[in-house]
C-alpha cells in the first residue's frame, strides 16, 4: 500500500513539475502561455479520475500499475492546473 501511494505520488508531482516548468518556459520564450491549457488539462485530469475509479472498482484486488498511473495523472493534472493557475 505505501509503495503503491508513494508511484502515485511521484507520477502527480512529475506531472504538476512539468507543466509548470514547460508553462514557464513558454512565458520566456513568447511572453505568454497558451490560452486555455490550464482549462485543458483539468478536464483531461477529470477524465483520468473517472477512469481511475472505474478500473478501481473493476480490477478491486488486482495490482496493476495502470490504476497507479491514472491516479497520479489526474491528481496531478487537477494539481498542475491549480497551481499553475
Amino acid at each position: 500500500m505505501l509503495l503503491r501511494l508513494i508511484r502515485i505520488a511521484a507520477i502527480a508531482t512529475a506531472l504538476t513539475v512539468g507543466f509548470a516548468k514547460s508553462q514557464a518556459a513558454t512565458l520566456a520564450r513568447s511572453g505568454e502561455t497558451v490560452p486555455g491549457a490550464r482549462w485543458a488539462l483539468a478536464a483531461v485530469s477529470l477524465i483520468f479520475l473517472v477512469s481511475a475509479v472505474v478500473t478501481e472498482r473493476t480490477r478491486r484486488d488486482t495490482p496493476n500499475l495502470q490504476k497507479d498511473l491514472l491516479w497520479g495523472l489526474g491528481c496531478g493534472g487537477i494539481a498542475a492546473a491549480i497551481a499553475v493557475g
